[in-house]
């Protein structure tokens, strides 16, 4: 052990950012030099509060978690959410950083342009595996907003942009993202919550049942208008407050906050729509397209939690590693351990590299910046880095966790709550079957396929050909082929990616590590 007693030192670095070379480096090539002068300080502020306060405030809100308050003393139905104080400090920390309001903010961007979304990235990968799955409100606020602010809204819409991108902790509000019904899940053209016009307005009827951040201050839902045509293409998308102008709650229930298995601090509740007012975001038609375009950003910040979390685990299991004795050597000194701890590197420094390539590439699309073959690959590598990054995770936190041996099971090591809020990052946003499939849609279209072989021969990633022409097998063979090969193909590509991605960085490593390929 570190000590003759047994006992083990502080094993969190006194700051994350200085701390993880790869980011550093990354960062360092990637942003132009006026860029990361002005985006360090914040980086080395956060990197030194996600093991201060941060920390602190996301252990509180783990041994506190948020309750549900449906009446009030006399038997009033108030469906009102009770967070911790530690949840609120989490949420002003988050405003105050900019996690959502970067890409939007004129400053910002006027000297940052489309290097905003990096830094933006940046900063939420150093807060997240401190905060309790706090980014899962900054991801689904940072979704909304992009819709918002790209569809010609009226004022209610307006007025919801203003406080979703505040930086200030007392007019910041967060959005959830009401998709899921309990009779289609991942078959999103099954969703049955009908929408009736009521003049300016609509009122929506039904039920959402996985309402992450139940107690936002806004949702955006997909529904179907009366007289809609059937599957994806009748739903619309609607803004739905929590409270209507002069106070009052919304007509909707939240009916109990789910049991999970992880993610234990954030509210994840089942609603029923009573007649809730809301608002028509955009076109009638666009519902589906506008809440893709809105997913498109929740897997990136679901890709940037999973990068975040592998580094954690990392960082955890290697200062373990350099102080915990065993069999007359230091743990990292026995050759099959270095081994270990090499391959969970080479997972965290690729899922790293991935993520941010895409971060890169949506602040450049945002932007107007972007080519159409730099679209089209995002548009791939989207699905591509939230379903390999999401797996991986679970694969690494489990390494680490068993690294520890027994202490890694005590839930006071806090790896335990890794490991649990790990397992829903395959599932949150599109499970890895469902993202399998829809890459190999989207490599049917015209010239993607092209446009990532040009990506994969500008870095020179190893394999590229073979794992190119598996993907071109796929897409022109038989559906049911197509279909059984497409977690391989999907697999393939994203690990040949990374590997180019680390070969072009000078990253020594190669992908998948040892036992840590995902299924």
């Amino acid at each position: 052990m570190g000590s003759p007693d047994g006992s083990m030192p502080r094993l969190l670095p006194e700051n994350t950012w200085r701390a993880d070379p790869a980011l550093r480096a990354l960062l360092g090539s990637w942003l132009r030099p006026e860029t990361l002068v002005w985006a360090e300080p914040e980086l080395i502020d956060m990197g030194r509060a996600a093991v201060n306060e941060l920390q602190a405030w996301g252990d509180a809100c783990e041994r506190q978690p948020a309750l549900l308050r449906q009446f009030d003393a006399w038997g009033n139905r108030v469906d009102e959410v009770l967070y911790p104080p530690a949840w609120r400090e989490l949420a002003a920390a988050a405003a105050r950083a900019g996690l959502v309001a970067s890409p939007y903010e004129g400053e910002t961007l006027a000297r940052a342009g489309a290097e905003a979304r990096l830094v933006q990235a940046a900063l939420s990968y150093l807060f997240a595996p401190s905060t309790a799955t706090y980014l899962c409100p900054v991801a689904m606020t940072d979704g909304a907003a992009r819709v918002l602010a790209d569809c010609e809204g009226g004022p209610a819409a307006q007025d919801a942009l203003r406080h979703l991108i505040s930086r200030d902790r007392a007019s910041a509000w967060t959005s959830g993202q009401w998709m899921t019904e309990r009779q289609g899940g991942s078959d999103v053209g099954l969703n049955a919550v009908v929408a009736k016009r009521d003049g300016d307005h609509w009122r929506l009827f039904g039920q959402k049942f996985f309402c992450s951040n139940v107690g936002c201050e806004i949702a955006l839902a997909l529904a179907r208008p009366e007289q809609a045509p059937p599957g994806t293409r009748g739903l619309a998308l609607f803004l739905v407050p929590r409270d209507h102008p002069d106070g009052r709650r919304n007509d909707y229930r939240i009916d109990r906050l789910k049991d999970k298995l992880g993610t234990r601090a954030m509210a994840t509740g089942e609603v029923t729509l009573d007649g809730a007012s809301a608002e028509l975001v955009g076109e009638a038609e666009r519902g589906f397209a506008q809440m893709t375009a809105m997913l498109n950003i929740t897997r990136l910040h679901n890709a940037v939690t999973a990068a975040a979390i592998m580094r954690r685990a990392v960082m955890l299991a290697s200062a373990y590693a350099a102080h915990r004795e065993a069999f007359g050597r230091k743990l990292d000194q026995h050759p099959l351990h270095q081994e270990i701890l090499r391959a969970m590197t080479a997972q965290a420094d690729g899922a790293l590299h991935l993520t941010m390539r895409m971060a890169q590439l949506l602040g450049r699309i945002e932007t107007k910046e972007a080519t159409s073959g730099e679209a089209a690959v995002f548009r791939l590598g989207i699905a591509l880095t939230k379903l390999y990054t999401a797996k991986q995770a679970v694969a690494v936190v489990s390494e680490a966790l068993e690294c520890f041996g027994g202490q890694g099971y005590m839930e006071d090591t806090g790896l335990p709550r890794l490991f649990r809020d790990a397992q829903v990052l395959p599932i949150w946003e599109g499970t890895t079957s469902v993202l399998a499939l829809d890459s190999l849609r989207v490599l049917r279209r015209a010239e993607t396929l092209d446009c990532l072989s040009a990506e994969l021969e500008r870095l020179d990633a190893p394999d590229r050909r073979r794992v190119l022409d598996e993907a071109h097998h796929a897409i022109r063979g038989d559906p049911e082929s197509a279909e059984r090969a497409a977690r391989r193909v999907a697999f393939g590509l994203a690990e040949t990616w990374m590997n180019g991605l680390l070969q072009a960085s000078e990253t020594p490593a190669t992908l998948p590590g040892i036992g840590l390929r995902p299924r």
